[in-house]
């Protein structure tokens, strides 16, 4: 779990001043489209970020493997969705794209996992 909190903590760091960059540092540089697109990036790797600290929570009172693989999941999303974005924005070298959706796919996956929490507890 210490793994999983070094990469919560720096997760959240990234993507607040990702955040940030995109609102002033980079609205001069950028584009309207890669300004979006470091906007998505930033919004989504937060709001699974602190999803993964609830779930790093939770999972030190109930340690089940079902939380452990939404915290698997979410981790491995935001590396795929959010860093796939950043680095297209900033390369644009193309295959990134395909990464892209594989990561949106593992945030769904992971959120549809946890809903074995409730239909385990019905």
């Amino acid at each position: 779990m210490k793994k999983l909190w070094i990469f919560t903590g720096l997760s959240g760091a990234l993507a607040v001043a990702a955040g940030a960059m995109s609102a002033h540092l980079l609205a001069d540089m950028l584009n309207a489209k890669e300004l979006a697109r470091i906007q998505t990036a930033a919004t989504y790797q937060l709001y699974h970020t602190i999803a993964l600290a609830v779930l790093c929570v939770y999972y030190q009172f109930k340690p089940l493997p079902v939380i452990k693989l939404s915290c698997i999941l979410f981790t491995l999303a935001i590396v795929l969705f959010s860093g796939s974005l950043y680095l297209y924005t900033a390369t644009y070298y193309q295959p990134l794209v395909f990464f892209t959706p594989i990561g949106g796919l593992l945030f769904m996956v992971g959120w549809l996992n946890l809903t074995r929490l409730a239909m385990n507890k019905s």
